[in-house]
This record gives structure tokens, C-alpha cells and sequence, in this order.
């Protein structure tokens, strides 16, 4: 699995692009764009974004389907009463070769608003095998178990 991520034109537009395998992993069919929960529970990337130095965040689901969701929390694992009030994102699905292509579109709305305009960010995705079992992928599991949340595995930074 691939991920790339920036943050492009003047309006800060950020830009994901997610490279799965093709083979071996189900991919949910394609559905309407809509918020959904429990995304998770099959294959879907995820990113969680938070402000330089704060201890809130933002996590964002976007499935291969076409369905998102986005979640505050106050802090590690504390969920907000409501949810953000977002723009939608848009989720662009592609197969070429031997890959599976899902591209995420943000609008800087978005993003959690910082003085200096500095992300952390941590850039995942869950894959659902074949046979259902789950894997967890991120370019750092700072504990024993995958914990996406984890403030240590905020790796990125963004400006």
C-alpha cells in the first residue's frame, strides 16, 4: 500500500492518493457519496489531521464506495458531541494495472484552522482481506496494537 498527500494551489486544497492492491482485498462496490459510519469495518483509508500542538483532531473515513465521515475529537479518543461541518470531500476510485486507486479531494474547509497553517498528520488505511480478516496500515504504529489515534503516529507535517 502507497499513500501520497499535499497540499496544492493557493487555497490549500489537500490532495490524497491512496495505492491498494488489486488483488486480495475486497473493495466495496461503488455508492452514492454520502457520510456513512463504520467505514472502518471493511476496506477504507483514513486521515486524521490536528493543529500543531493541540491535542484535539479530525478524523476523516473515505471508503472506496464513495461514502465518507469525518469525526472531532477533543482529545485522544474523546469524541465530540457533533460532527464537523465539512464540505464534501471528493472520492475518486480508479483500477489500473495491478493496483486499486482511491483519490481524496478536501477543500482547505476541511482542515483544522492553526495560527501558523502547521498539520500533523497521519495518513492510514484498513484493508479487508479476501477472507474478511482486517489489516491495519500507517507509516508508524507507535504502540504494540494499530491505534490510528495515536498522537505518536501523527508522523506528516503539513503547512
Amino acid at each position: 500500500m502507497e499513500v501520497s498527500l499535499a497540499r496544492v494551489g493557493v487555497s490549500g486544497t489537500l490532495e490524497l492518493r491512496y495505492r491498494l492492491p488489486s488483488s486480495g482485498v475486497c473493495v466495496p462496490a461503488p455508492a452514492l457519496p454520502a457520510r456513512a459510519d463504520n467505514l472502518w469495518w471493511h476496506t477504507c483509508a483514513e486521515l486524521f489531521v490536528a493543529a500543531e500542538g493541540e491535542t484535539a483532531y479530525r478524523e476523516f473515513n473515505f471508503s472506496p464506495s464513495g461514502q465518507w465521515a469525518a469525526y472531532d475529537f477533543v482529545a485522544y479518543r474523546e469524541r465530540a458531541l457533533t460532527l464537523p461541518d465539512v464540505p464534501l470531500p471528493r472520492v475518486v476510485r480508479a483500477r489500473i494495472e495491478d493496483a486499486f486507486l482511491l483519490a481524496v479531494t478536501l477543500a482547505p474547509a476541511c482542515l483544522p484552522v492553526t495560527a501558523g497553517g502547521a498539520l500533523r498528520v497521519s495518513a492510514t488505511m484498513v484493508l479487508e482481506a479476501d477472507d474478511g480478516a482486517l489489516s491495519y496500515w500507517a507509516a508508524k504504529h507507535p504502540a504494540a496494537q494499530p491505534d490510528f489515534h495515536h498522537r505518536d503516529g501523527f508522523v506528516l507535517s503539513l503547512t
